[in-house]
Parts: C-alpha cells; sequence; structure tokens
C-alpha cells in the first residue's frame, strides 16, 4: 500500500465519486462521517511522527515565521486579487474567501510527508495555525465584505473542529505513544494504527467526496466560476512558497512544507462555519467543497511535483512516508 499510495488515493477519490453520484442518499451519512473520519485520520498521521521532533520543530522559529507570512500576509493580498473574478456574486466571494483564507491543519500534514516535506515542523505548526486563522478570518471577512456580513458568522464551529481534529487526536496520539514505549500492547496498537494510515487516507478521500459531489454537480454551472480562482490559486502559491523558503533559507524539507501550507487550505474546517450562514448563501458550502474537489487532485499532482520543483531531484515522490 505504501508503494501504491497515489494510485490508491485517486481509487478512493473516484469510488467516492461514484457511489455519491449513483447512491444520493449517502450523501447525509457521509457528510456526518467527514470529522470523526479525519479525527481518526489525523490520529494514525499524529502517531507517525515522535513527539520528540515535534518539541524540536516548534522551537523553529525560522519555519513557523514563514509559514505565518505566507499565510496570514502574502495568501490575503493573492485572494483578494483573485476573488475579484466573483465579486459580482456575493455568495460565491463569500464561499470563496472562507476556504482560501484558512491555511490547512489536517491532510495536508500527510501529503506534505509524502512529498519528503517536512511533517514534524508542519504539524507543530498546526495548532499556531489554527488559532491564528480563528483570530484573522472575522478581521478579513470585514475588511473584504463588511462588518455586517461578519456579525452573521457563527464561530462556534471552529472551536469544535479545532477540538475534534486537532485536540483530541493530538492528545490521543500522546498517549498512544506513551504507552507503546512502556507495554507490548501498546507498541502493537501503534504500530498497527500507523500502518492503516494509507488505507485510512483513502476512506477520508472516498467519504469527503461521497458527501458533497451530488450536490456539486446539481449546481456545477452556478460553481463553474469558482474554478477558475482555484486553479490559479495554486499556481501562484506553489513558485511563492518555493520563493518564500528560499529567502527564509530553509533546508529542503522545509520548504516543500511552506509550498504546501500555502496551497491546501481549511476547507473540511470551515464548512461548518459556512453550512451556518444564513439561508441567502445556500450556495456557499458547496462552493467550499468544489475547491475540496480540486485541490485534492492539485495535492495528488504536488506530490509528484514538489520534489522535482524544490530541492532534490532524486527524491521520490510517492515513496516517502511521514516518519
Amino acid at each position: 500500500m505504501e508503494r501504491r499510495q497515489i494510485p490508491l488515493y485517486l481509487a478512493g477519490l473516484a469510488v467516492g465519486g461514484v457511489l455519491g453520484l449513483t447512491v444520493p442518499a449517502v450523501a447525509g451519512p457521509a457528510e456526518h462521517a467527514v470529522l470523526p473520519v479525519l479525527a481518526v485520520q489525523l490520529y494514525a498521521t499524529f502517531l507517525g511522527i515522535p513527539f520528540a521532533s515535534i518539541a524540536r520543530a516548534l522551537r523553529d522559529w525560522r519555519f513557523l515565521g514563514t509559514v505565518l507570512v505566507v499565510n496570514f500576509l502574502v495568501v490575503p493580498a493573492v485572494v483578494f486579487g483573485l476573488s475579484r473574478i466573483v465579486a459580482h456574486d456575493r455568495v460565491l466571494l463569500v464561499g470563496v474567501l472562507f476556504v482560501l483564507l484558512t491555511p490547512c491543519v489536517d491532510y495536508v500534514i500527510v501529503f506534505c510527508g509524502l512529498a519528503g516535506g517536512s511533517a514534524d515542523r508542519l504539524l507543530a505548526a498546526a495548532p499556531v495555525l489554527m488559532l491564528a486563522q480563528m483570530v484573522a478570518l472575522p478581521l478579513y471577512l470585514w475588511l473584504f465584505v463588511g462588518s455586517e456580513f461578519v456579525s452573521t458568522v457563527e464561530f462556534g464551529p471552529f472551536v469544535e473542529a479545532f477540538v475534534v481534529i486537532i485536540l483530541a487526536p493530538l492528545a490521543a496520539a500522546g498517549l498512544t505513544q506513551f504507552a507503546a514505549g512502556r507495554s507490548v500492547v501498546g507498541s502493537r496498537v501503534a504500530q498497527a494504527v500507523t500502518d492503516a494510515m494509507v488505507p485510512l487516507m483513502v476512506v477520508t478521500l472516498g467519504v469527503v467526496v461521497a458527501s458533497q459531489i451530488a450536490g456539486v454537480g446539481e449546481r456545477f454551472g452556478s460553481l463553474l466560476l469558482a474554478v477558475p480562482v482555484y486553479l490559479l490559486f495554486a499556481a501562484v502559491m506553489v513558485p511563492v512558497g518555493a520563493v518564500a523558503g528560499r529567502i527564509a533559507r530553509l533546508d529542503v524539507p522545509g520548504r516543500r512544507a511552506v509550498v504546501f501550507s500555502g496551497v491546501t487550505r481549511n476547507s473540511l474546517v470551515v464548512l461548518p462555519l459556512v453550512l451556518a450562514l444564513p439561508a441567502a448563501y445556500d450556495l456557499a458550502p458547496l462552493v467550499v467543497v468544489t475547491q475540496t474537489l480540486i485541490e485534492l487532485l492539485v495535492m495528488v499532482a504536488l506530490v509528484r511535483l514538489a520534489p522535482l520543483l524544490v530541492g532534490d531531484r532524486r527524491s521520490a515522490a510517492g515513496a516517502i512516508i511521514v516518519k
């Protein structure tokens, strides 16, 4: 499975898409399963990274500073420019802003590790990025949309997502690593969960796609204008992340991590926020999900391309696993 991760991930996307289109009734249960499945998958990811390396990574202020500058200074400027494409449609604009202004803190760690990026440093940055975006998102929405709209947003789901997909899996992984160092049973449990990371990722991708693909398909005409915004965003942020990492004089794994952090967005976490918007914004959740579908394909391609674009061309993309 480790040698065939990319084909397996594509298969997960395909199966989820077919299931969601042929059995529309699966969308509801799949949507409810997204956060629990993602939490389990991140537990396996966190478990595969020694906590000692996370502590060292958290002290790497050069990396953290670069990631914060890219995500909260450069990205908003890029997003403001690209969002002019949909600025005439308030609902599309809101959906695009929600998803593109929030850096990913979950499956980006997996894809970054597959491309030979510094997964431990990106994992250490995840809580910082999550807290920063909780503060920054209302500010940028106020600047780009207006104070009247910000007053309609319920930020409670943000806190819930932070607990469910960051704090709880991180704490569980820490306890499991502690037990693994002191008992045979704990060690076997830790190894079994780590070995299951690839199939868990396949299931996560399939569930995400199955939950929303039918809705996206039904209203794709209305969503079409958002597609070039997302593609252009990825195309711009790959070189921006690479240049930022080089300016900061980061090593190759660090530069790749900056690229992935700049490109990948927090769609699964902001989705509950967008679902809680007033009825007039009923299309906004599908705008967010459209970005997820495009981004997953971009991530699969970037796993192959990042080692060629950033650093050592001899890196074997797809064969590097989060350790």
